[in-house]
């Protein structure tokens, strides 16, 4: 399989989408890290295009709060910190927590099949060697959530989840470092459990099944900042 790059050259087809697409794909799948300063030119060098398509979407990122303007003009992926875990965490749980709900009673047998098979695949590239494992992982993560939220028939909702999931790539970034460094609980523990209550159309088990599976992951990147902060303080 060939590995993907961060950021993939782009065609020249409705280029002002297709840049803040490239963009975006690569900041909801924690392609870059957190604090990655990204500058105009070399943005448009590596997507193949002029700098201005590139300054529109970024634009439409920092509006997004999926980046940061700084002072200098120019643009970071936005770092991470505590307090920022902590909102994004709850908001995350409230919003796709209600999506889950709404989708327990709506999900049908091929839905769960599609949803066992994603699990499947996910699991199986957690284990696996693929030198794009990350990029792998957290695209077939997005779709089996994104797959459970469609099902809810809310068109009002599934934009705020897309941009909490776009303002939470770094953490997912580094949460996945963490989880390689570290092991412990398998992955898909929580979509395994998730799947089951959906099956069994018990909304509340199915809500907490799916605000431990957002809770694990921030919890890996509040334990390393926790070290972090430990480490520094006592040296």
């Amino acid at each position: 399989m060939v590995s993907r790059t961060p950021l993939s050259p782009v065609g020249r087809e409705t280029l002002q989408d297709r840049v803040y697409a490239e963009l975006r794909r690569s900041l909801m799948h924690g392609m870059l890290d957190a604090g990655a300063i990204l500058r105009i030119q070399d943005l448009a060098a590596t997507l193949d295009t002029s700098t201005m398509p590139v300054r529109e979407a970024l634009g439409r990122l920092v509006s997004e709060q999926a980046l940061e303007a700084l002072p200098n003009r120019s643009v970071r992926v936005p770092v991470i910190t505590r307090e920022r875990l902590d909102d994004l965490a709850r908001a995350r749980c409230l919003v796709e927590g209600a999506l889950t709900g709404l989708a327990s009673a709506r999900l049908t047998d091929e839905d769960f099949d599609a949803l066992r098979d994603l699990t499947g695949r996910c699991e199986a590239a957690f284990g696996g060697d693929d030198p794009d494992k990350a990029h792998t992982t957290s695209e077939l993560n997005h779709s089996f959530h994104f797959h459970i939220y469609r099902a809810a028939g809310s068109a009002v909702l599934i934009p705020v989840v897309e941009s909490l999931w776009l303002q939470s790539g770094p953490y997912v970034r580094a949460a996945a470092q963490v989880h390689d460094e570290g092991g412990g609980l398998r992955a898909m523990h929580f979509h395994w459990a998730l799947i089951e209550a959906l099956e069994r159309r018990d909304a509340d088990a199915s809500v907490k099944a799916l605000t431990q599976d957002i809770t694990r992951s921030f919890d890996l990147v509040r334990g390393s900042l926790e070290a972090r902060e430990k480490v520094m303080r006592y040296g």
